[in-house]
């Protein structure tokens, strides 16, 4: 077997970890970076044109300044690199204003998108139904809807983020790995010992960013903790008479209803003639291994019927495009972040139960500096491990 060592290995280079990696090369680390497939890729979490981006997250005003700070970070990586990543196009959260139905980590939405935006001075309007209808004809709320409008939300598009992050490593001098599956990942005194095909790699520091597969390598606890779903990503066709706004839609994220499924999100139109939109499945686990790719046009139908129709304007119910993707999820839908309980040599990051690669940036710089200098700026103790009961 060979042996090489590095001062901080990252094991999974999708959102945080390539963000990760990226910045340990930037101060100067000795750094390598593992993935078992070649990113950006279409195996994981990290892909499908665009994921949306805001700063009064609704999920939680912990999140908020990992937000913010990330919006900083992909400005300065487009100043780097000359690629856009960051569309700040606004973003909308449509709802009833007393919305308290129960969702995996979007319960009370709207309320909470308001009070963060409040909290921390984030620009912002609170638009009435008839507003939203006027201002964005391809949005049609009902009338006891209201809307939580940030001008400075967005999206990204993740393949290109991911793609500069890794770039940026290779330039300031990491060392990449590709089509590389770690088998093992062992403390080794106060160090790591990771274990790979034909070699043992040395480390000071390990962070797994691992996504869907974390739980497979770490073991308990954390396959208890993390729950890899199968999610869907539709492609819509505008109608001919579609309005003409969804060039310049801002995204949008819509709970209703009274169920916990009643969720979806979208896109303006890139192309002009399609429209991204999504729900989230929250059912049984699966196997990240073995995720079934094919897509019914059912499945599109019913996405259609359950969730655009009546809301959507000129979105027809033909899917031109499919695609799928995979939420890792903690029991309370926020991130899991911390250092593993038998060593704490191993960091453990992205299981960001699908609403983090807005945060991702953020996280790579956090994660970097709690690996270099033991703490990070931004206090990442609400995602610790110990606020779940241990068996």
């Amino acid at each position: 077997m060979t042996h090489q060592s590095f001062d901080v290995v990252v094991i999974g280079l999708g959102a945080m970890g390539s963000a990760t990696l990226y910045q340990l090369a930037k101060r100067g680390i000795r750094a390598l970076g593992i993935d078992r497939f070649a990113p950006p890729h279409t195996e994981g979490s990290t892909h499908g044109e665009t994921r949306i981006t805001r700063r009064g997250i609704g999920e939680g005003e912990t999140y908020v300044p990992l937000a913010v700070r990330s919006h900083e970070i992909w400005r300065e990586l487009e100043a780097e690199t000359g690629q856009s990543m960051l569309f700040e196009v606004g973003s909308i959260v449509i709802s009833q204003a007393d919305d308290n139905v129960e969702r995996p980590g979007r319960t009370g939405f709207i309320r909470r998108s308001i009070a963060a935006a409040q909290r921390y001075g984030i620009a912002h309007e609170i638009l009435g139904a008839d507003e939203i209808r006027q201002r964005f004809p391809n949005l049609i709320p009902a009338g006891d809807e209201i809307g939580y409008y940030e001008p400075g939300g967005g999206y990204l598009m993740p393949e290109r983020c991911v793609a500069a992050n890794l770039d940026m490593a290779r330039r300031h001098g990491a060392t990449i790995k590709l089509g590389e599956i770690v088998t093992a990942i062992t403390p080794d005194g106060s160090d790591v010992s990771i274990t790979l095909g034909g070699e043992t790699i040395h480390a000071g520091r390990a962070i797994v960013t691992a996504g869907a597969w974390a739980g497979g390598l770490l073991g308990a606890p954390f396959d208890r903790l993390l729950k890899p779903t199968r999610q869907v990503m539709h492609w819509f066709a505008l109608a001919p008479d579609a309005p003409q706004q969804w060039r310049d839609s801002p995204v949008y994220m819509w709970p209703h209803g009274e169920e916990e499924d009643g969720f979806f999100y979208g896109f303006p139109s890139l192309d002009g003639i399609s429209i991204k939109t999504a729900d989230e499945f929250y059912g049984p686990p699966s196997d990240p291994n073995a995720i079934d790719r094919s897509i019914p046009l059912s499945d599109s139908h019913r996405m259609h019927a359950a969730h655009l129709a009546g809301r959507l304007a000129g979105v027809t119910n033909n899917p031109i495009k499919t695609a799928t993707c995979i939420y890792t999820a903690t029991p309370d839908s926020a991130f899991l972040i911390d250092r593993h309980p038998a060593s704490a040599a191993i960091l453990v990051a992205s299981p960001c139960s699908g609403h983090g690669f807005k945060h991702s940036a953020a996280i790579g710089e956090s994660l970097a500096q709690w690996a270099i200098d033991g703490a990070s700026v931004i206090d990442l103790s609400a995602f610790g491990l110990g606020r779940f009961s241990q068996p």
